[in-house]
């Protein structure tokens, strides 16, 4: 079980979603509708609805947006003739990265001009259906609170349905099937190790390295820009940077 390497920059990317107090109502908003569109709008029986009530419980939403959020999902909200649908787009930044955006929306041409002025401002261009998908996987994560020792995580995951994980200082990610995620986060529940957040995420089945600081000045831009987009429910880029440079970039951005 070899843990991936990229474990920073996913990290990173993460923190910086999390960091926007201006938007987590909102997206907490739309993971519920997500949730309850693809699953029953019944938390009892739907993990993923379950855990996005949980967190935007923890962020402060009151019950009646929460409850709204749900009928939006299931379609039975009165008064709101909108169909929201969830779209997969796809593209390219700025020296071929690639990039993979979940959107919900009830207008695809907004949401589409929207992601390609995003794109198109920091030279990189959406693209096809299907351009970059094939080099993503989704996957079910669990985060961890740390420090956690690495034998015992070891230890624990010979018993459960993970794949890898990644760990560091600050926690641990590990991963299994989109199958296994609720037992899996259960399990680690039951065995003791805090769990911080459980979610589907698409992964990249290779990364690639990033050196030249304006290139990564302008992909990490690209990628803020489009996590603002009020449709966008969640941005995965292959890209890898040199801790060194994250480092310096984050003073600039």
């Amino acid at each position: 079980m070899a843990g991936h390497s990229k474990w920073a920059n996913i990290k990173r990317q993460k923190a910086r979603v999390d960091a926007k107090k201006a938007q987590i109502f909102a997206k907490l908003s739309r993971a519920m509708i997500v949730a309850a569109r693809q699953g029953l709008p019944d938390p009892a029986g739907n993990f993923q609805l379950r855990t996005a009530i949980e967190k935007a419980k923890a962020a402060g939403i009151p019950n009646d947006n929460i409850e709204r959020a749900i009928a939006k999902g299931a379609g039975t909200l009165s008064g709101d003739g909108r169909q929201f649908e969830s779209v997969r787009y796809e593209g390219y930044g700025p020296g071929g990265i690639a990039i993979l955006i979940e959107a919900l929306t009830d207008n695809r041409n907004r949401t589409a001009a929207n992601l390609r002025a995003a794109f198109s401002k920091q030279g990189g261009n959406l693209g096809e259906t299907g351009c970059v998908s094939w080099m993503f996987r989704q996957c079910g994560v669990v985060q961890l609170a740390g420090p956690i020792a690495e034998a015992d995580l070891l230890e624990a995951l010979l018993e459960l349905p993970a794949e890898s994980y990644d760990l560091d200082e600050t926690g641990a990610i590990v991963y299994g099937s989109v199958a296994d995620l609720e037992a899996l986060s259960t399990q680690l529940r039951q065995a003791g190790f805090e769990v911080e957040d459980s979610e589907l995420r698409w992964i990249p089945n290779d990364y690639q390295l990033v050196t030249d600081w304006e290139q990564a000045r302008s992909l990490l831009r690209l990628l803020d820009s489009l996590e603002d987009l009020e449709d966008v429910c969640s941005v995965t880029a292959n890209l890898e940077l040199p801790p060194e440079l994250v480092a310096q970039l984050e003073a600039t951005l």
